[in-house]
């Protein structure tokens, strides 16, 4: 089978490499469609990801989504013929927060594209059957790719506490955040403001339902909320961006006693913030890291038309065309673009 493999001197290279066979409780996946995301970018432009260093080849890619072709011995809930999006994260499923639910903050998961773990960009992937989940015949593959995306803005939904009438800013207009965005609309959103530094991902987001667009360039967010909102601030400020700036501000767009969910990734980890206004104003701060338990909801988001997410796709290429493709992928004006695996 064709994989296109990142090297150690971050350039990526193909390698015929012999198809796998699924062991007892998984199933071998012929991979269709995998999504390229920021993390696979970071790995091709910089070979590392904070403790993550590519220092051996890797396969990226964890976007994914296929027909299954073979199942193992105690597999009952897939057959071969099967459309299946794949969970790219496998915890111990022994630890305590694997028994607590919270699987994704497992210190043991495998997560596809994380060094040393191989991904989804090869013509066929090996996985555990209860991390592959079933897509509705109304569900495409490319759909069913970005269920992941789709996972990362319904957890930060969650652990928001976004429902029914809430006001939400979401900073940063790249995939995370529109589709938290989407996600946040989804659980019953009345006001959703989105914030970014580019003129075509401000136009996108309004194109796709925010109420109103923020240039955080104009420079000052937290007036431009507030008059918004009346002096009030928002419910649930989600912050997508990574943006040193959009952090800071985070706790001052949102309203008193409101919560404040911190997704995107610093270039450093520390951030100076007010702390005084995290107590004064008794605002709950949450880190949101991947998810857990949510690919059965965002399958039915796409299944139901919730949230069209295709839309998001600006660009497909091949796996022959992958080092083209992740160059357009660092664009700044490009949301998302789309490997087909098997064309």
């Amino acid at each position: 089978m064709q994989t296109a493999v990142l090297t150690d001197s971050l350039e990526f290279e193909f390698e015929e490499r012999e198809r796998p066979d699924p062991g007892p409780r998984e199933v071998l996946v012929a991979i269709e469609a995998v999504g390229i995301c920021g993390s696979d970018v970071h790995y091709y432009r910089h070979g590392r990801i904070g403790e993550y260093v590519v220092e051996a080849p890797l396969v990226l890619g964890h976007e994914s989504a296929g027909e299954v072709i073979a199942v193992g011995k105690g597999v009952t809930e897939h057959d071969p013929g099967d459309r299946v999006t794949l969970e790219p994260g496998v915890p111990c499923r022994r630890c305590e927060f694997c028994k607590r639910g919270n699987y994704n903050l497992c210190p043991d998961v495998t997560f596809m594209a994380t060094p040393p773990d191989d991904g989804a960009f090869a013509e066929y992937l090996v996985w555990p059957a209860d991390f592959a989940y079933g897509l509705p015949q109304t569900v495409s593959t490319r759909a069913g790719a970005l269920c992941e995306p789709l996972s990362v803005g319904i957890q930060a939904c969650r652990r928001g506490s976004v429902g029914v009438g809430d006001s939400v800013l979401i900073s940063g207009g790249g995939p995370i955040g529109l589709l938290a965005m989407a996600a946040a609309r989804a659980a019953g959103a009345s006001e959703v403001f989105l914030g970014d530094v580019v003129d075509r991902k401000l136009a996108f987001a309004a194109e796709r339902g925010a109420d109103r667009v923020i240039d955080a360039r104009e420079g000052d967010l937290a007036g431009t909320v507030a008059a918004a909102t009346e002096g009030r601030g928002v419910d649930t400020v989600i912050e997508a961006s990574g943006a040193p700036q959009a952090i800071r501000s985070s706790v001052e767009v949102v309203r008193r006693g409101g919560d404040v969910v911190l997704i995107g990734l610093p270039s450093d980890g520390e951030v100076p913030i007010d702390v005084l206004d995290i107590i004064d104003d008794e605002l709950d701060l949450h880190g949101s890291f991947r998810y857990a338990n949510t690919y059965p909801a965002a399958i039915s988001l796409l299944e139901s038309g919730a949230v069209d997410i295709e839309g998001l796709i600006h660009f497909e290429a091949g796996l022959s065309g992958i080092e083209d493709a992740f160059e357009r992928a660092m664009d700044a004006e490009t949301v998302k673009g789309m490997i087909t695996v098997g064309d």
